[in-house]
């Protein structure tokens, strides 16, 4: 059976929001970005608690910390990035998420991706070597003008680490927007090291956002050809129908409704039992 997820601060910065329109729409989990504005690692301790009370009183799990690691300029100072990522790994120990978002790093303008290459799995591996013995897979996802923003890259990143702690978050609307149709090509590339799912589309014509199956993003034919070889994990709604940036995006509760509803839809259709 699937498991649905979501960014839930795409429905309100307020958790106890968040929390309520999951319950209402049946999602059991969620993929922790923000809450009251305020970015995962920069939540303090005694925020994180309030965090991890309110999920429980509201039955939600944890299904990924939706972190910003990795988003920052591979010129940047990496020893206070490190830093970052070692909250980022307290972060999901106390929230006991099995997943944990990465990024492969922005390079300069006008730069070509291959001078950077080296730095940047030079960093990844030191993040999935520091992730190793804990109870967390890292998820690099295909970032828009990020080292590993197209589907050579990431296989690239995961084959050149090497390393169990690192896996692929497949986002096929990051792709359409990087003029990539995601099905069947880049699919079929990265499918052995595909471990979870991002539920957003796009339109190859103009990059806009859309919902699940509206746009080029191939999401029916990938999620038939999942079904087919047995894939069992985590679907985590990112919409981004009202606005989208760097930082993350926002929905609203009714297009966080309707994008859900969309998804589920589609899943109906072609037989699938989630939960």
């Amino acid at each position: 059976m699937w498991t649905l997820s979501g960014f839930a601060d795409e429905i309100s910065p307020e958790l106890s929001v968040q929390c309520e329109v999951l319950n209402g729409l049946g999602i059991g989990y969620l993929e922790f970005r923000s809450a009251w504005n305020t970015n995962v690692l920069d939540l303090d301790d005694e925020q994180l608690a309030a965090v991890a009370a309110q999920l429980r009183d509201s039955g939600i799990q944890t299904s990924s910390i939706g972190s910003p690691i990795g988003k920052v300029s591979v010129v940047d100072d990496f020893d206070e990035h490190l830093r970052r990522f070692d909250r980022a790994l307290h972060v999901a120990e106390v929230l006991q998420a099995p997943y944990l978002r990465i990024f492969s790093f922005y390079y300069p303008d006008g730069d070509e991706p291959k001078q950077h290459r080296d730095e940047v799995l030079r960093r990844l591996s030191t993040l999935a070597e520091r992730a190793a013995g804990r109870e967390v897979i890292l998820l690099h996802e295909n970032e828009k003008k990020i080292y590993g923003d197209l589907p050579e890259r990431c296989l690239d990143i995961i084959e050149s680490v090497g390393s169990a702690n690192l896996k692929i978050a497949w986002d096929a609307a990051n792709f359409v927007q990087c003029g990539i149709s995601p099905f069947p090509e880049a699919f079929e590339l990265l499918r052995p090291h595909l471990e979870y799912m991002q539920i957003k589309d796009a339109l190859l014509a103009d990059q806009r956002v859309v919902v699940a199956g509206a746009g080029d993003g191939g999401v029916v034919e990938t999620i038939r050809a999942l079904k087919a070889d047995g894939f069992d994990g985590f679907f985590s709604m990112e919409p981004h129908l009202s606005t989208a940036g760097p930082a993350g995006g926002f929905s609203g509760i009714d297009l966080f409704q309707q994008a859900t509803t969309a998804f589920t839809h589609i899943l109906e259709q072609e037989n699938i039992a989630y939960r």
